[in-house]
């Protein structure tokens, strides 16, 4: 009996420790989590693709492992799961970093990205930019003089037709907007409409003068607000991660961006997959997306119906590898197995598949 009891003992230990470094009960498939992001994994008619899930199904093939995938909802849990055991393995394009490093282990890396900004196409002002800039460079307030000046030139001008020309029209609102139609013709065209000269030469003069009055006002306006839409349009321009501060950008809930942004000042909104993100940023919500640099080139290249492009370029470089708990027995031999995909070319041949021929 005794025999039995220490048997039984070192068997219950030896269990216990294997749990304790992270193998899976005997016999139960591996709880493998996955995050959504093109086009890495990708969920297509009730099954999950992508260059992740197919590098994961090449290694655990060769491994004999059985699993079963669950879909996270952002990445931040993905971890967290990873982290309480909830999950074997943690499977997107999850970048390796100190501190994700301090709480879950990772396998060899096997892809290197970084960071990248998408932005409207169209980085133009908008009309309401335009009517914001106009009122802080002052010429929302000479536009008012000038529509007094117009004002008080159209009654001048009905009061002067009726006094001095007998075809004027007698009905008030008849000659106001005859008048108003006159003078709105200079200010806005440069030109005149037909008129009587009531006055011979000196007539001729003073319509010479309103009429160099009114292309003056023109020029005054086209070059106003041409110079309101070029400033605007150099300042609100997004080319680089330079050009962020004072702007909101969209990052992913958890990710390597919302750290980067957040630890250098940049005002950010989460969202949890990118949908959500483009769909703020060509709705104006947001100036731009950070985000994996693969992950938004893959997103623009499949919907060019979609007006976002992505610009500058790769910052705070990263890679991407495959999560596990802490002590895992399945780091090294799928760390090995990654190695071979390196070595064999099978993992350049995947990449390829996905985004095509590297430019030289």
């Amino acid at each position: 009996m005794l025999a039995l009891a220490i048997l039984a003992n070192v068997l219950a230990t030896g269990g216990l420790r294997a749990q304790e470094e992270g193998a899976p009960p005997s016999g139960q498939p591996l709880k493998v989590g996955l995050y959504v992001s093109p086009p890495f994994v990708m969920r297509e008619d009730n099954r999950f693709t992508g260059m992740a899930v197919e590098l994961w199904e090449r290694v655990a093939s060769r491994l004999d492992l059985q699993f079963d995938y669950q879909e996270i909802p952002t990445i931040r849990d993905l971890v967290q799961a990873t982290v309480d055991g909830d999950l074997d393995i943690a499977l997107t394009n999850l970048t390796i970093t100190e501190g994700r490093a301090q709480r879950i282990d990772f396998t060899h890396p096997w892809y290197d990205a970084g960071l990248r900004l998408m932005v409207d196409e169209d980085q133009g002002a908008g009309f309401w930019d335009v009517v914001a800039g106009l009122r802080e460079s002052g010429h929302l307030r000479a536009y008012a003089w000038l529509a007094f000046v117009i004002v008080v030139a159209t009654a001048l001008l009905t009061l002067f037709d009726r006094w001095f020309d007998k075809d004027f029209p007698r009905r008030w609102r008849d000659g106001i907007a005859e008048s108003f139609y006159a003078v709105m013709s200079v200010a806005t065209s440069g030109r005149p409409p037909a008129r009587k000269n009531l006055f011979g030469w000196i007539g001729r003069i003073g319509q010479a003068l309103w009429l160099v009055c009114g292309i003056a006002v023109l020029a005054y306006l086209t070059s106003s607000v041409t110079s309101v839409m070029t400033t605007l349009s150099l300042t609100n321009q997004i080319n680089s991660i330079a050009d962020l501060p004072g702007k909101t950008a969209g990052v992913f809930t958890g990710s390597v961006a919302e750290e980067y942004a957040r630890e250098n000042g940049i005002a950010v909104r989460s969202y949890r997959e990118i949908e959500g993100a483009v769909a703020a940023l060509v709705n104006g919500r947001i100036d731009a997306v950070i985000a994996d640099a693969p992950v938004l080139e893959y997103y623009a290249l499949q919907h060019p119906d979609v007006p976002v492009t992505v610009v500058g370029r790769i910052f705070a470089p990263d890679k991407y590898g495959f999560g596990l708990q802490h002590t895992s027995e399945l780091t090294r031999p799928l760390t090995v197995e990654i190695i071979g995909e390196h070595d064999s070319g099978a993992l350049e041949t995947l990449r390829t598949k996905y985004f095509g021929e590297r430019e030289q």
